[in-house]
């Protein structure tokens, strides 16, 4: 989707008109590196795109199939580092009851291993 200008174009006009208070990037854990490079062109493609002086960006990430990954946590912190947003949210299952808030102190110990 980040490389189909027209529905780039058209999602960042849904941001401008009704000004969420939250966009959040919903990308999934499994994918590794490829999610950085999504989500860095997906916050260019907004900024590039906007019809606002001052365009939204993505203010945080939530990273589907995060159960999976164990100890390969690398891209998450890539992704944070590249783009700026916190991952806010975590899926670790099938259901809404499976959206956790990221636990820092467990990513910390997973690199510390």
């Amino acid at each position: 989707m980040q490389d189909n200008e027209p529905l780039m174009r058209a999602l960042s006009k849904l941001i401008y008109l009704n000004n969420p208070d939250l966009v959040l990037f919903v990308g999934e854990a499994l994918v590794g590196n490829d999610a950085v490079d999504q989500l860095s062109k997906f916050n260019q493609k907004l900024a590039d795109l906007s019809t606002s002086p001052t365009p939204r960006l993505i203010d945080g990430i939530l990273l589907t199939k995060f159960d999976t990954i164990d100890d390969k946590v690398g891209a998450a912190l890539s992704m944070v580092y590249i783009s700026g947003a916190p991952v806010m949210f975590v899926g670790c299952g099938q259901s809404y009851t499976d959206l956790k808030k990221l636990n820092v102190k467990s990513i910390v110990k997973t690199l510390l291993k």
